[in-house]
């Protein structure tokens, strides 16, 4: 996918869809990574969370993968001068470009992968990562129990119909997430929700037990 035409409006369609609901999930954990120095993320979009990052965690080195020119081009624009950010424009599912990372994060990126994707993203860049690195995480999910699994059925369609017409995305429905990390040895350290457990926080710890997959 590619997130051209409407990246200038992404923040506000955000906004009018879930008000600062997306904002609160990014930002969630952020408390919880103030360690960090040498960071993947891929997906960053218009730049809020890299911001936020640089902001708590002044010296910290970021690589982002981003497929949208645009969208880099907005992320720049919030970023000091002195940020050590180095912008990646290309398919995100290449070989990281650096490392070893002591934190990985996806934002709303995920769910834009199949899930053979996921687990290859996953798998990949966990050859990339420090002893125990982190990954942050926020994406929707599709709740099981009635009737919140309405709510974000409904919503998981018109997402996903919009995105497949402005950004030509491929996939229909949301992987399997935390299969995935779990599968490649990471292990659940906090998890928040919030709309009807549609919009979920999450951070992952590698924990070195090995694959399940």
């Amino acid at each position: 996918m590619n997130a051209d035409r409407i990246a200038a409006l992404y923040r506000w369609i955000e906004y009018c869809a879930f008000g600062k609901a997306l904002e609160r999930r990014r930002f969630a954990f952020l408390p919880l990574v103030r360690g960090a120095r040498n960071v993947l993320i891929a997906g960053e979009g218009d730049g809020r969370f890299a911001a936020r990052l640089v902001e708590q965690n002044p010296g910290v080195r970021v690589d982002v993968l981003e497929s949208s020119a645009e969208m880099i081009r907005l992320a720049r624009q919030r970023l000091p001068q002195d940020a050590q950010v180095t912008f990646h424009q290309g398919d995100a599912l290449q070989t990281p470009p650096g490392g070893p990372y002591d934190l990985v994060v996806t934002h709303f990126f995920l769910d834009c992968l199949s899930d053979e994707e996921t687990v290859r993203f996953i798998q990949g860049a966990k050859q990339h990562l420090s002893f125990s690195a982190l990954w942050l995480v926020s994406d929707f999910q599709q709740v099981s129990f009635w009737p919140a699994s309405w709510h974000s059925w409904i919503w998981l369609r018109v997402m996903y119909g919009f995105f497949r017409v402005f950004t030509g995305l491929r996939t229909a429905k949301l992987p399997q997430i935390d299969r995935a990390l779990h599968g490649a040895g990471f292990e659940l350290v906090a998890n928040d929700e919030e709309r009807l457990g549609l919009i979920v926080s999450q951070l992952w710890r590698l924990d070195h037990k090995g694959s399940q997959l």
